[in-house]
């Protein structure tokens, strides 16, 4: 049986991932990803290192679906494989169900912005809008306020960051004795109270708290307008440790299932592919 490949195509990172088709059951082959410069440069140096990796031959492989915003610049087969575009939002709804193993979902695509789609098994996949807050807010404000570029070391800085030093919650400013459906702990303003004292850490904890948070929100909204619980995470921001807290946080709160799978990172990906079986 032959491969099916997908690929998602960033500016800078593209991510691979193969199904080996099977009679029923098709074989997920683990997916990788590489930076390059450009998108064409990456787009070949990922199907190089995909296939020695995985002792392919390109005879092996059927076809390539593609999606993300570098791959309008793939405009011929590669390497005189057949290859496919596929809306990126489908892909977005398939992987997640796909990684989750749920029937109904809304699934949030985490990447320089953020893409929320309502994806349902057997039935075509709807865009909810989103938000231009995501990994791009944090690098760039990251840039701006710490003078750093890199989430992971953002991260580890925000480990020594303290929350109350950077963001309003309801328990500041609510009066003694007031009781309201809102725990004292939820966030009435991100950079609300910021001190004068605040540290790099705080200031780095707050970003992250405050795309997360976003982000969350975003996707709870989605969630009740199809009157669904179960929300699925994926895309590169799954991979920063806070997030789970937040995100567990937010459970609570507001009676949802947020969901981040294995792979989550790929789940793009992994929906592209799954649209050529």
């Amino acid at each position: 049986m032959g491969v099916v490949l997908g690929i998602d195509v960033g500016g800078s990172t593209t991510k691979i991932v193969g199904f080996r088709k099977g009679d029923g059951v098709h074989t997920l082959l683990e997916p990788q990803f590489v930076r390059a410069a450009d998108p064409v440069t990456s787009v070949y140096g990922a199907l190089g290192k995909f296939t020695v990796e995985n002792g392919l031959a390109l005879s092996d492989i059927e076809t390539v679906m593609m999606s993300g915003v570098g791959a309008s610049h793939i405009t011929k087969p590669l390497h005189d494989l057949p290859c496919r575009n596929v809306p990126e939002f489908r892909a977005i709804g398939l992987g997640g169900l796909y990684l989750s193993g749920l029937d109904e979902a809304v699934v949030i695509s985490m990447g320089t912005g953020t893409a929320a789609v309502y994806a349902r098994r057997g039935s075509e996949m709807e865009y909810l809008g989103g938000t231009g807050v995501g990994g791009g807010t944090l690098i760039g404000l990251s840039k701006l306020l710490l003078k750093m570029d890199s989430i992971q070391h953002v991260q580890q800085l925000a480990a020594e960051g303290d929350l109350h030093r950077v963001d309003l919650c309801i328990g500041d400013i609510a009066k003694n004795g007031y009781e309201a459906e809102m725990p004292v702990e939820m966030t009435a303003s991100n950079f609300g109270k910021v001190s004068d004292i605040a540290s790099r850490s705080d200031i780095a904890l707050g970003l992250l708290n405050m795309v997360f948070e976003t982000v969350g929100m975003i996707a709870i909204f989605a969630a009740r307008t199809h009157h669904i619980r179960d929300i699925v995470l994926t895309g590169n921001l799954t991979t920063v440790d806070y997030c789970h807290k937040v995100f567990r946080i937010l459970s609570g709160m507001f009676n949802v299932n947020f969901i981040i799978p294995d792979r989550a990172q790929f789940g793009t990906v992994i929906g592209t592919a799954l649209c050529g079986l």
